[in-house]
């Protein structure tokens, strides 16, 4: 199956054609723009739609455009492999190379009509719109129209027999998985990722409370779960610094510290913060380190408002030394992410398997560091917001039998991620996969994919 598509364009819009949009028209074209800089230039989503960094396009639309923007790109990054597999039954040749946005300016109209509540016409008459006034797509504006108009006419001929959980994540992604977890849970997993993650929050204290307050309930150890989402700023709380956005799943690695109470705690790779709020809310004295200034800028933004002291250092770990041990050590190591894909839909369409070959070999270049910044009976907490194995198990494997005369092993409990025996691996680990359950009852679903080895300095 081709996959290929074409993402210059070159092409700019004479003050007479930019008359001729249609409202919407400019949302449209800026999903086009951003979903094309995704996938073939692999630009990080986030980056994107960063409204002080990122498409110029995007920051210079109105709010409730942003919006749709944002839900357009997701839809057609979630669904993409669907898409493509769309695309092949209704043409009859793949697009030539060289034709603009015409690949891109097709998954946004069919993300509009597959999966958001968008009516055709609009979807249609827009992306056509779209065809004609990019100079390299104007001669497929007819294709695009025909294309388009029979997907609505025959949209459950050509959709019915589709297999979503298969089609939506690259085949070197369900390989990974399948070997890892098994054929079943690897489609469980692909299947997780076609929803959007929840709205968890970590709390200072009192999760039951906030529950109530916020018509949320209370999941894995502590997390508070909110029936729907909301513009966090408008929240009870957030003012005051009494919660933070963290998926339960995040939060659980810290926990594994146990009491830190007085202790000096390193967390290493710290930005955005969530696990450094926690640290130091629990009582530790906390040295936050990150390789990027501007997302420890961030991190300390956010502990202001929480109310919280932590020291920050910007340094990469592979130069950094500590002045004296700690006495314990968070190191939530740099990895692929792709645990976090139900909040990250580009990741399987930017990241690749040698990107996984690469950051496996940071992690246990920053593992074999931390050993000598812990003292003696400290802790370390090793983990990532991954589901390759090569990135937690097997990482966490090899620590141990090269240092093996330096750091024991010390397994989880499952009393200590809120009694979710099924997150606790055979050999002490955790490991959570978005389609486990994130409470006793298996009533809510959906985690953020995490690993975490702790281990004691001998």
């Amino acid at each position: 199956m081709s996959r290929r598509a074409n993402t210059k364009d070159k092409s700019a819009k004479a003050p007479a054609e930019e008359k001729q949009e249609k409202p919407g028209f400019a949302a449209r074209k800026v999903s086009a723009d951003i979903l094309g800089n995704v996938v073939h230039k692999k630009r990080p989503l986030d980056g994107e739609l960063d409204v002080a960094s990122g498409h110029s396009g995007f920051r210079a639309l109105a709010g409730n455009d942003r919006a749709l923007v944002r839900a357009i790109v997701g839809a057609a990054l979630r669904h993409r492999g669907e898409i493509l597999e769309i695309l092949e039954r209704l043409l009859d040749r793949p697009i030539p190379e060289k034709t603009g946005r015409v690949q891109d300016i097709l998954h946004v109209a069919i993300s509009q009509m597959l999966y958001l509540d968008i009516p055709d016409r609009a979807a249609v008459s827009l992306a056509v719109d779209h065809a004609g006034l990019d100079r390299r797509a104007r001669p497929y504006k007819g294709l695009v129209n025909g294309v388009l108009r029979r997907l609505g006419r025959e949209r459950d001929d050509i959709t019915g027999d589709l297999e979503p959980d298969l089609l939506n994540t690259p085949d070197w992604l369900m390989d990974s998985w399948s070997e890892a977890y098994g054929a079943e849970i690897a489609r469980k997993i692909s299947a997780a990722h076609q929803q959007e993650a929840a709205l968890d929050l970590t709390v200072k204290t009192d999760p039951a409370g906030w529950a109530k307050k916020l018509e949320g309930q209370v999941v894995a150890a502590g997390s508070v779960r909110l029936a729907k989402k909301a513009a966090v700023e408008t929240l009870e709380g957030f003012e005051d610094g009494s919660w933070w956005v963290q998926d339960a799943a995040a939060a659980l690695p810290a926990r594994l510290l146990g009491d830190v109470q007085g202790l000096n705690v390193a967390d290493l790779c710290a930005a955005p913060g969530g696990k450094t709020a926690q640290l130091a809310a629990a009582g530790a004295e906390v040295t936050a380190v990150d390789i990027s200034k501007g997302r420890l800028k961030r991190l300390e933004e956010n502990m202001t408002r929480l109310g919280l002291t932590v020291r920050t250092v910007a340094s990469d770990l592979r130069q950094f030394e500590p002045e004296a041990p700690f006495d314990a050590v968070l190191l939530d190591a740099p990895c692929s992410a792709t645990g976090t894909i139900r909040r990250h839909p580009d990741v399987p369409w930017i990241k690749k398997p040698y990107d996984i070959e690469k950051l496996s070999e940071i992690q246990k270049e920053l593992l074999d560091r931390v050993v000598d910044w812990v003292r003696p009976g400290g802790l370390i907490v090793y983990c990532t917001c991954s589901l390759e194995a090569a990135e937690g198990e097997a990482q966490a494997d090899a620590f141990i039998g090269r240092l093996g005369d330096r750091i024991a092993p010390v397994p989880v409990t499952p009393e200590e991620v809120g009694g979710l025996a099924h997150l606790v691996t055979n050999t002490g680990y955790l490991r959570c996969l978005p389609c486990h359950e994130a409470e006793k009852t298996r009533e809510n679903t959906g985690l953020d994919g995490f690993f975490a080895a702790r281990f004691r300095r001998l």
